[in-house]
């Protein structure tokens, strides 16, 4: 299991402070940032939190998936390591 775990159905008030401190109790975080479009600097509605730790990332994954954050119920899974694409 990856060490980062992508967070969707954040609400549009969720910044990366609220984010951290909601999955701080699982374990210590690296980082937690809420994805912003560019043009307008408003939320996306996801995010990524990055654990120290592979094992406090498998317990917020069980943990946090399905629940309610600033009113909206959370997605949490595994993220995907992105690829270096090119061509």
């Amino acid at each position: 299991m990856s060490k980062k775990l992508f967070v969707g159905g954040l609400a549009w008030e969720t910044d990366n402070a609220k984010l951290q401190a909601a999955f701080e109790p699982y374990g210590e975080i690296e980082q937690a940032v809420v994805i912003t479009d560019r043009e307008t600097g408003r939320s996306r509605g996801f995010g990524f939190v990055t654990y120290i730790e592979e094992s406090s990332a498998s317990a917020a994954l069980s943990a946090m998936n399905g629940k309610e954050l600033d009113g909206r119920r959370l997605r949490v899974d595994s993220a995907e390591e992105k690829g270096r694409g090119g061509g």
